[in-house]
């Protein structure tokens, strides 16, 4: 069942300043401590203000409470806290919840919370649009328009977290919404130094997880920032051939090379690399397709995450059955390769990466 929570007013009217002013989500920790100085203000109020950013669940700067009123009335006046308006708020029986957010220029994008006992995960999304190009995936079916800044990427985060309860508290982040986080390092990189500072919103490196179509470059880039962050590979193929048909960027890239990068990875974090693989009926899922697979990660250090496709109406592709996804794992762990089914939520929503996005854009 799906409803329309009450937040999307609430939310909505704390956040219409002017489009012209800076989102202060943009600014990092440091620029955030010279915007204080300059102005005039103790350097600690620096630290209030990122408790009130991350902490509080605050919706408006005059709810900062403990600041000077006249700092909240200059901070209202240079600076947005929420600069998107929640278009669509989603609630599936399961208390999966999903966020369609307008942005200031009328572009849309998307962010998800999901619950489980004892762990509250948020997808986030870090690009309007996807250039990727996967055959089955309704991110990218509008093409790619631009990157989000962090500041719009950390406000999904802080939006999400006004949803939960007083006793629940985001414990996961997956990077898995709409775009290609790897084409957006930069300000990726920000966003995750935030959301893993004690300062931000304290979630630990191994707890945040970074997914990509395999951009080798990118992820030996990814590989060195000195942070333990999970990374997982989209692979959905076991061999160039059909991965070109499936994924079209990979045919100026090649499973080779992500291979080898992927190993890079695992090599300088010691972290173990999931490879994603969204199983198609009668596309990608026969029992060569796992024998090869298997082939493939054999005397690696990777796991594999199976995707049942999520079916999105103008695409022919469809989930296995059960009995076949189930054979799919059976041969992949008996060669040794350690795979799982990731479990569908929200499923009564357009909870699946760019649906909500898509059916907004196309009504």
């Amino acid at each position: 069942m799906i409803t329309e929570s009450p937040l999307i007013t609430q939310l909505a009217d704390a956040s219409t300043p002017a489009a012209s002013l800076r989102h202060i989500l943009d600014l990092t920790p440091s620029e955030l401590n010279d915007w204080v100085v300059a102005r005039g203000w103790p350097k600690f109020r620096a630290g209030q203000l990122q408790k009130w950013l991350f902490h509080r669940r605050v919706t408006s700067f005059e709810q900062m409470s403990d600041l000077p009123k006249p700092m909240r009335e200059q901070l209202a006046t240079e600076f947005q806290l929420f600069a998107a308006e929640v278009e669509s708020h989603q609630v599936a029986s399961d208390r999966t919840e999903k966020l369609l957010l307008k942005l200031g220029n009328g572009e849309t994008t998307e962010c998800v919370l999901m619950r489980e006992p004892n762990r509250v995960t948020v997808c986030i999304s870090t690009q309007v649009g996807c250039a990727m190009g996967c055959v089955f995936c309704a991110s990218g079916m509008l093409g790619l328009k631009r990157n989000l800044s962090p500041g719009e990427i950390l406000e999904q985060l802080l939006r999400l977290q006004t949803l939960l309860g007083l006793d629940e508290r985001i414990t996961n982040i997956v990077v898995m919404g709409i775009g290609e986080p790897l084409a957006n390092l930069p300000a990726v990189l920000q966003v995750l130094a935030a959301a893993s500072s004690p300062e931000g919103l304290g979630i630990g490196a191994r707890h945040i997880t970074v997914s990509t179509v395999g951009l080798p470059a990118r992820i030996r880039e990814f590989a060195h920032t000195g942070k333990q962050y999970n990374l997982a590979i989209s692979l959905h193929a076991p061999n160039n051939t059909l991965r070109d048909k499936l994924v079209p960027v990979n045919d100026k890239i090649g499973v080779e090379a992500i291979l080898d990068a992927a190993d890079e990875y695992f090599e300088v974090t010691g972290r173990r690399v999931t490879f994603e693989y969204v199983l198609l009926a009668q596309v990608n899922d026969e029992p060569q397709h796992a024998q090869q697979l298997a082939q493939l990660l054999r005397g690696r250090c990777a796991h594999v995450n199976l995707i049942p496709m999520n079916g999105v109406s103008l695409l022919p592709y469809h989930e296995p059955a059960a009995p076949r996804t189930q054979q799919f794992v059976a041969i992949l762990e008996q060669a040794g390769i350690p795979a799982s089914v990731r479990k569908r939520k929200g499923a009564d929503i357009d909870a699946a990466c760019g649906q909500l996005r898509l059916k907004h854009e196309k009504s």
